[in-house]
Order: C-alpha cells, then structure tokens, then sequence
C-alpha cells in the first residue's frame, strides 16, 4: 500500500496547515509571496522575512502524533507501505518510518541549499546564523543564496523523485490520501495514476477534493481518529 499525504496530517503537531479555515495563507494571502521562487531569489527583503518566519516556525519542535505514529507501525509490522509526502516536517520519519520507505515530494525544511553551488548543509546551522544577527545568510562557500531544500512556487517537482512516486503509486494496491486538499498537481494526481493501474483509493480529509470521485470511501472524521483507526483494521487483515 502506498500512503500520500498533505499538511492535515501534521495539524496535530502543532503545524498549521496552508488553505484551511485557520491555514496560513488563508488568514494571511500575502505570505504566499515568500514561497513564491522568483520573489525569493529576486528580493533580499523577501528572504529576510522567510528567514524570519521559518527561524520561529513550530514545525523545529514539532513530535509526530498520533497518525504519524500509526503508519510508522504498519512498517514494523512488517507490512509494506510507502509513504508519499507532500510535506516538508520530517514528521513521518521521527516517528518511526525508515528514511528509505519516505519519498519526500517536495524536499525538506531540515536541509539549506546554495542556489549557485549546489552545497547543502543542515538548515540548523543556517538558523543559528540568523538567530547570530545575520538576517539573509549568504553561502559560506560561494557568497550564493541559500535556499530551504524545499519546492517553492514557481519551481518543479525533482523529475526523478516524481518518476519514482509514479511508479510506487502505479504498484499500490491501496492508496491511501490523508489530509491533503488534493490541489497541488502534479502531486495530487498520483492519485489517478493509482486509480488507473486498478488501486482502490481512500481519502481521509475534512473538506471535499477533486479527486474524491474516484476513491472507494472518503473519510471526513479527524485524521487523529481516523488514521489510527485504519491502520488498526489493516493490522488486523
């Protein structure tokens, strides 16, 4: 079984989600402009003010909760699952998913890249500089911009990381779509991609999402519940 999941999922843990009621860009629209790739490479103010919301984000401190902890049993379980996530937290891997069963779509917060170098270092040590005084760090090696390891607007998907959540999705004999809106393709697709190869499809979400038409049950009860609750009768056969 394969497993996709969106920012629902981490609501839990104290990480607001984006296009809820109480998501981020839904009280504030204007902070979609720091995720946006052009805006950020283009404005040093820009950058400055994502280097300040990120540096206090909830989602450093953030513990896995109870659904992150339930599909990490399935694995030790020894059942064969993988996790598709379009998120960028980490969450599924402190709670117990092995690093190679997790395909993270859209990169990761815990690693910095340099735009012009391609050096990667840990975001902490990007953090502590900024925490140090230094608003918009540049490269240490190359004076680049540097970057969170994440997908923003404006960029693509990695196409090999892309190419391998098809291919999972593709062999999935159940696909499983917890607490994503569904509206950010070419992610939300994998869905189809499933369907289409003969999965059966559920979705667990609080709101309606294109795709609910082609999944066998969509789940409206918190993923907190509902999740755990699955994954229980999977165990069970």
């Amino acid at each position: 079984m394969s497993v996709l999941t969106g920012a629902g999922i981490s609501t839990d843990s104290g990480i607001p989600d984006f296009r809820g009621p109480d998501g981020v860009w839904t009280k504030n629209p204007r902070m979609a402009d720091l995720f946006t790739y052009q805006n950020y490479m283009a404005d040093p103010e820009v950058r400055e003010r994502f280097w300040a919301t990120y540096s206090g984000h909830s989602a450093w401190s953030a513990e896995p909760n109870d659904a992150h902890r339930a599909l990490a049993e399935l694995d030790r379980a020894g059942l064969a699952v993988r996790v598709l996530t379009q998120n960028i937290d980490g969450l599924h891997q402190r709670a117990g998913m092995p690093d190679r069963k997790v395909l993270e779509l859209h990169g990761s917060m815990h690693r910095t890249a340099c735009t012009k170098c391609s050096r990667t270092l840990p975001s902490s040590q990007v953090l502590a500089r900024i925490e140090a005084g230094e608003a918009d760090p540049p490269c240490a090696d190359c004076g680049g911009i540097l970057k969170l390891a994440v997908v923003l607007f404006g960029q693509y998907l990695d196409a090999d990381v892309l190419g391998q959540a098809r291919n999972i999705a593709a062999a999935s004999q159940l696909f499983i779509a917890i607490g994503s809106t569904l509206e950010v393709e070419p992610a939300a697709s994998l869905c189809s991609v499933a369907v289409e190869a003969g999965a059966k499809l559920v979705i667990v979400n609080r709101d309606p999402t294109p795709y609910d038409g082609l999944a066998v049950e969509v789940i409206r009860e918190p993923i907190g519940v509902a999740v755990p609750r699955i994954c229980k009768a999977l165990l069970q056969g």
